[in-house]
Formats: C-alpha cells, structure tokens, sequence
C-alpha cells in the first residue's frame, strides 16, 4: 500500500506545538511555547457569549457571518485605519484567521502559483500554499545585528524573489513569530512591488492591537493602490483572549471577498454562532480598552524579558505580538535551539519552542540557534517560569 498522505502535505506532521506541550504536561513544566492566553477576556464579550447560548444563536448562522458581526467588522476596521468597507459585500466571517487564509489561497492560487512571504513563516502559512497546490517562495527577515531594534527585510531579496509565477503576497505584520512590526517605509516597497507586478495582497493582521513601546501599526491596505488588490484578515481571538472561539474575518474588495467566501462554504459551511454576537460586542469598546490591553501586554513582555535575559538568554525584545525571540548560544553549546526545548523541561520546567520550525528548509540555519518564549501569561505564571528560567545562569 502506498503512503496515504498527498505529496503536497508530506513533511507537515505532527506540529511541534503538539510536542512541546505533551512535554509540558508530562513533566509539569510552565508552558510558555503555545501562544495563549491563560487569564479571561473582557465581560462585555464573555457576558454577551454566555447570554446568547441558548438562544437561535446556537443554530446555523447566515454563510458570511451574521449581520452584527460583519458591520462591527466595518465600523471597526473605518475606526482604526479610516478604511471603509461594505459590511455586505466587503466583509466575510471565518473560523479563525486560519481558515480566512487557507480560503484565500484556495480560492485564488491554480496549481504552481508562487506566493511570496516572509520567514519565519506562521506554520499554517506553508500548509495553506502546499493544500492549493501552490509554491512558497521564502524571503528571511533578518534580525538587529546588536540584539536590538527590530528585524528588517532585504530589498534586493524580496524583488528577486517575485517570478513570473507569483501570485500572491503574503504579510504577517505585526509578525508572529519576530515580533517586528513593519513601518511604513517597508510598507511601501511592499505596495510598489504588489502593483508592480499585479500582485494579489494578503496581509495577517491578527495581532494589530498587540503593539508596543510606541511602534504604530499600519495596514498596507491604506497604502494607495493597495485597497483594491488586498486581502486584510484578522481575528478575534489574540484581542479578546479567546483563542479558541475561533471567529476571524476577511475584509477586502467584493470581487477578492466573494471568491474567498466560495472556498469558505465548503470548509467549515459557518461557525461560532453564539460568539459572533459577543465578537461584535468587543469590536464596539472604546478606544482606550484597546490602548489599554497593548500596556498590559508590553508590561508582560518587560517581565519575561528580564527574567530571560537574567537567564543568560539575549533577547530580540519584541514591538507586539505574544512572542520574544533569544538566541540559545550562550546556554546550548551547539545553538541547537530543537534540541535547547526539548532538554528545557526536564532542565528547568518550563517550555518554549524553537524558532527553526517556522523556516524552510532553504533558510534553516538562520532560525537553528533562535527559540521562542510566549509571555500572554497570568502574573503568577510568569513569575515562576521566570524564577524557573534563572537556574540556567
């Protein structure tokens, strides 16, 4: 019997997220490798939720989302950026941002269509490509030679990167797994070589609210020209703290939205009925509570990164997301940052995950030495992986 697993998706196995916290669990480690968060969201969404279970909100709701969801979609995507979407035709809802972007490249890539992205790539990404028979073509950020500052792309490497073949541009900012948060300058190289080339944009924006010390982020869909050839996608799951309600969304031109939302019917059909309404709530907050969750996150960031860097461990201090990057040489005598995680546990209880499994194989040794530590974690969690993390020194 041959092999039952498609070409196209050998060497996607077991995630190393299932691993690490396997590892977790069997040797009582803090698990800082998965990215969640261990504390509740806001009551205004969780008090919305629990009043809509039991209700017809339990039933199937309308293909693209109910109603409520998809204007606060709109409202809030005008509020933040001043673009303004139709919540009718311009805005479709998805089970997590994972589905949106794997819809999308089913929807727009024929086999051997080439997508341009940065690595280290979110897994999903290089899956997603791999399903629509599509082809990753990889170009690396490159982190601050002296440890600080965020990471940058190579010009002159993105452009040779685009081929006759490419199709899509894919952009994770801000970006899971660096941290970075791409400014508006890097935006617009990325908005001339788009429109250069007659690229299709999708921009992964799920940690837009997640940005620290000052650092702005800006869609590349307000660029102009980029309006009419992007995909933006977000979620609310990194946002509100609940990961595992799985609603997301897709705004972009009806044209781009509708052959998404062909794709989408046939995945999940629809999905999180009783969250949709509560997901509208917590897109309708004020201002200041979106301001206020990046200050609480920023303000665990600083306690993780000082608890690492006690450790010995050099830290990329991140500007958003849930993610600091360290480099392990000085505590892994070979940089092997695979095999760092998995001694970690038993070395000191606590996980983390190594950044080399966000990379192709091309670009591997870039990421080998390089792991990554969540810090969405409750006080007391934090505090003892940092007291955990200490004996390393």
């Amino acid at each position: 019997m041959t092999a039952p697993l498609a070409s196209r998706l050998r060497g996607f196995g077991t995630t190393i997220f299932a691993e690490m916290s396997a590892l977790a669990v069997a040797t009582g480690s803090v698990n800082l490798g998965q990215g969640f968060p261990d504390y509740p969201g806001p009551p205004e969404v969780l008090d919305t939720a629990r009043a809509a279970i039991g209700t017809g909100a339990d039933q199937y709701p309308p293909g693209p989302g109910i109603p409520e969801l998809r204007a606060a979609v709109a409202d809030h995507r005008e509020r933040s950026t001043g673009t303004a979407y139709d919540a009718d035709t311009e805005v479709l809802v998805t089970a997590g941002a994972t589905e949106a972007l794997a819809a999308a490249m089913l929807a727009l890539l024929e086999p051997g269509d080439e997508v341009v992205l940065f690595e280290p790539i979110y897994d999903s990404y290089s899956a997603s490509v791999a399903m629509a028979g599509g082809v990753v073509r990889p170009v690396p950020l490159h982190p601050p030679a002296d440890g600080t500052g965020p990471w940058t792309f190579d010009e002159a490497e993105l452009r040779a990167a685009v081929t006759p073949r490419t199709r899509i541009l894919l952009v994770n900012s801000p970006h899971n797994p660096t941290g970075t948060v791409l400014t508006r300058d890097e935006l617009a190289v990325l908005a001339d070589l788009a429109t250069g080339h007659d690229l299709t944009v999708v921009t992964d924006e799920v940690y837009e609210h997640l940005v620290f010390d000052g650092a702005r982020h800006v869609s590349l869909a307000t660029l102009p020209g980029m309006r009419e050839r992007t995909l933006v996608v977000s979620s609310a799951g990194k946002t509100f703290n609940v990961t595992g309600w799985k609603v997301g969304w897709v705004c972009g031109p009806a044209p781009l939205v509708a052959a998404v939302r062909t794709a989408k019917q046939f995945l999940t059909y629809v999905n999180a009925g009783p969250f949709q309404p509560a997901v509208a709530a917590g897109l309708r907050l004020p201002e200041d509570w979106f301001a206020g969750i990046a200050r609480d996150l920023q303000y665990r960031r600083d306690v993780l990164v000082t608890g690492l860097r006690d450790a010995g461990l050099p830290v990329i201090s991140p500007q958003a997301t849930y993610f600091a990057t360290v480099d392990v040489r000085g505590v892994q005598p070979d940089g092997d940052g695979l095999a760092f995680c998995r001694a970690l546990p038993e070395r000191v209880g606590v996980v983390a995950v190594p950044t080399v499994v966000f990379y192709t194989p091309e670009h591997a040794a870039l990421g080998r030495h390089l792991v990554r530590f969540a810090f969405c974690k409750s006080d007391a969690v934090l505090a003892e992986a940092v007291e955990r993390l200490r004996r390393l020194a």
